[in-house]
C-alpha cells in the first residue's frame, strides 16, 4: 500500500505542476479577455478572477511547500489549447454582441478544466492524508466553481440574449 501511496503522491505533484502552469497562463490571458469584453459586468468578472488567479498561484506554492516540494511548472498543453481556442473564438466574433458569448464559452471551458483538476487533486490529497494541501486546493476549487456560476448567470441574464439579437440583425 505504501508504494501505491508514493505513486499517487508523485502523480499529485505532477498534476499540481501542470495546473501551476495553467494558472500562470491564465494570469496572462485574463487581462486580454477583460479588455476584449464589451459588457462591463463581464469585464469586471474577468478582472475579479484575475485577482483570484493570483491567489490560486500563491495557494499552489503553499501546497507545494506543505508537501516538501518545489513549486515548478510543467507545461499544461490542455490550457494552451483552451486559451488558443478562446483566442480564435474571440477573433472570429470580435466587434459583435456575440464576442462576449464567445468569451464566456472560452472562459467556462477553462473553469471546467480547472474544476476537474482541482477536484481530483483534493481527492488525492484527502486519500493521502495531506490535510494542509487539501484545504488550500479546496479553497481554490470553491472559487473556480463560483466563477463558473457567475459566468453562467451573466450569460443567461444578458449576454446570450444580446448574441441572439446580434444574429437577427445580420
Amino acid at each position: 500500500m505504501k508504494k501505491e501511496e508514493n505513486n499517487l503522491q508523485e502523480l499529485l505533484v505532477e498534476e499540481m505542476r501542470d495546473v501551476y502552469h495553467a494558472e500562470q497562463q491564465l494570469l496572462k490571458a485574463l487581462p486580454k479577455m477583460a479588455k476584449a469584453a464589451q459588457s462591463e459586468r463581464l469585464k469586471e468578472a474577468f478582472e475579479r478572477h484575475l485577482e483570484e488567479t493570483e491567489q490560486h498561484v500563491e495557494r499552489l506554492e503553499r501546497a507545494f511547500e506543505a508537501l516538501g516540494e518545489t513549486a515548478k511548472a510543467k507545461t499544461c498543453k490542455a490550457m494552451q489549447g483552451l486559451i488558443e481556442e478562446g483566442k480564435e473564438m474571440m477573433e472570429a466574433h470580435k466587434d459583435s454582441a456575440t464576442a462576449d458569448a464567445a468569451l464566456i464559452a472560452a472562459a467556462q471551458k477553462v473553469e471546467h478544466y480547472e474544476i476537474a483538476t482541482y477536484g481530483t487533486l483534493c481527492t488525492w490529497c484527502d486519500l493521502l492524508g495531506l490535510d494542509e494541501a487539501s484545504e488550500l486546493l479546496k479553497e481554490t476549487l470553491d472559487e473556480e466553481k463560483t466563477t463558473d456560476e457567475l459566468l453562467t448567470e451573466i450569460a443567461e441574464s444578458e449576454i446570450n440574449a444580446e448574441a441572439v439579437s446580434d444574429k437577427e440583425e445580420e
